[in-house]
């Protein structure tokens, strides 16, 4: 049984709702990585969402630090966060501390789609 990934569209914030992590969130679902075929959200990749006014602040990891991607990867959540209306800048940081494991940082449904079955 293959499960569609892409099928799955994350439902839409009205454009006048207030701005929150839940918000910066979801819109994030769309970044999708381009290894693995999954978004960052479910694959427990973002760590930590800041909001100051109109500015966000991501804290993210990557699945392994010699990703070669990184770059273009980091650009697509700052762009994917910039574009949740009220938000005039984003800035992305780095981590590998704690170092990911999809075991316990993956969601449910990216878990099984990753073939966990625990």
């Amino acid at each position: 049984m293959s499960i569609d990934s892409s099928a799955a569209t994350p439902p839409q914030a009205p454009a006048d709702a207030p701005l929150s992590e839940e918000r910066i969130r979801e819109e994030l679902k769309s970044v999708i990585d381009p290894e693995i075929g999954l978004d960052v959200v479910n694959l427990g990749l973002i760590y930590d969402v800041k909001i100051d006014g109109d500015k966000v602040h991501v804290l993210m990891t990557l699945t392994s630090p010699g990703c070669p991607v990184a770059g273009a990867f980091m650009a697509s959540v700052k762009a994917g966060a910039e574009s949740v209306p009220g938000v005039a800048e984003c800035t992305v940081d780095l981590t590998f501390s704690p170092p990911w494991d999809p075991r316990t940082m993956a969601s449910d449904e990216a878990k099984l789609m990753m073939g966990f079955y625990y």
